[in-house]
């Protein structure tokens, strides 16, 4: 039985070793966030831009499930963390989780049961939550396992970030992007547990943002943050304090929402590339600086960068048609019509697609989910 990620692997030297435990952690306090925090609402771009989320989804439905209401945390271009409320509940839960460095890469296994306790999902009726959130759905097992570069290099251009996981924290649980299933900033719209996380439609719980349940104890030289996880390119994602414990915005990162200096990684002072957590928005990630790695039922994950923003077509057009095999042409068209890949599929039923059917399940019109094929498919 552990407390913390140092704990698992005796030191940080040490991630080579292949260590799986039952975990259960003390929630942490974290620091408490500033009143007023900008609204991401609308700040999504088909390239690479700071302070923004450079998206393989650019198109998505208004009416996608999601929060129904909002409180008084949330203004016109602002939202209030400290006022918004959260699930009730302390639920524990079996956790498991391996890291091992296996040659030149690093693979997680995990279960992605949260090493920390949670709100009660389906948000229930008497949780003052539900008048904003009624989220149905339940926390489910996930078999994840990611094999990535243990020491990450660069891609030829910053890639686009799936509707899905973009990371995996030291807590078992998926890191999402900023968004939701509307396209809007999901941390100020979505109703979430204390540890800032939630479940999807198959049961992923996840955050979008810097969790107040991740220890970070600056551990770093210099009082930089911890190590809380890894992005799906390889490279680590770190908490929100940067060299000399300076808290980071995002005027100190880049596009990608990282930066490049001397971190402690698999025990040696490298300087390499590193994204942060912040409590501005996108939070996590804006784009891939490296090429990441496939995730089944990720929307368009490992799709390639495109051009800056503001300029050429978006995602999902012609300029990544043909680009795969069927499971990235699905991924692609469920970006399009704004659901997921798992849901599509489900909908679609074996082949030959029956999009009579698809059209009732997902309520969009046979005929544009026909043609969001067609053109994930090249034809």
């Amino acid at each position: 039985m552990i407390s913390d990620y140092g704990s698992l692997i005796s030191t940080r030297a040490a991630w080579g070793r292949s260590v799986t435990a039952t975990l259960v952690i003390t929630l942490g306090t974290g620091t408490a966030l500033a009143h007023e925090l900008p609204l991401g609402d609308g700040k999504i771009s088909n390239g690479p831009r700071k302070g923004y989320v450079f998206s393989c989804q650019q198109n998505f439905n208004p009416n996608a499930p999601g929060a129904q209401a909002s409180g008084d945390w949330l203004g016109k271009t602002t939202w209030d963390p400290e006022k918004k409320p959260h699930v009730g509940g302390n639920v524990s839960w079996p956790a498991d989780i391996v890291i091992s460095r296996e040659g030149d890469n690093r693979v997680v296994r995990a279960n992605n049961l949260p090493t920390h306790a949670t709100g009660i999902f389906p948000i229930q009726r008497n949780d003052p939550g539900y008048r904003y959130d009624r989220n149905p759905n339940s926390i489910e097992k996930q078999d994840i396992v990611l094999q990535m570069p243990a020491v990450p290099s660069f891609a030829a251009s910053p890639g686009c970030v799936p509707m899905g996981m973009v990371g995996f924290s030291l807590t078992n649980v998926a890191i999402f992007n900023a968004l939701d299933a509307r396209g809007d900033d999901a941390p100020a719209h979505e109703i979430q547990d204390k540890c800032s996380g939630h479940p999807q439609q198959s049961g992923q719980y996840h955050y979008h943002n810097l969790s107040p349940c991740v220890t970070d104890t600056k551990s770093q030289p210099g009082g930089h943050s911890d190590l809380i996880g890894f992005a799906l390119d390889g490279f680590g994602f770190f908490g929100k304090y940067g060299e000399n414990g300076r808290h980071i915005k995002n005027e100190d990162l880049d596009t990608c929402h990282g930066h490049t200096h001397t971190i402690n990684w698999d025990g040696e002072q490298r300087d390499l590339y590193h994204y942060h957590m912040t409590e501005e928005y996108p939070y996590t990630i804006g784009c891939f600086k490296g090429t990441p790695v496939n995730v089944p039922n990720s929307m368009s994950a490992g799709l390639p960068g495109g051009s800056e923003a503001g300029q050429g077509p978006k995602h999902g057009g012609k300029r990544n048609s043909g680009q795969g095999g069927p499971q990235q042409a699905l991924a692609r068209a469920a970006a399009e019509l704004g659901v997921t890949t798992q849901q599509l599929r489900k909908a679609i039923g074996a082949p030959p697609p029956d999009f009579q059917q698809a059209s009732r399940v997902l309520g969009i019109p046979a005929k544009q989910i026909r043609d969001a094929m067609r053109k994930a498919r090249g034809q």
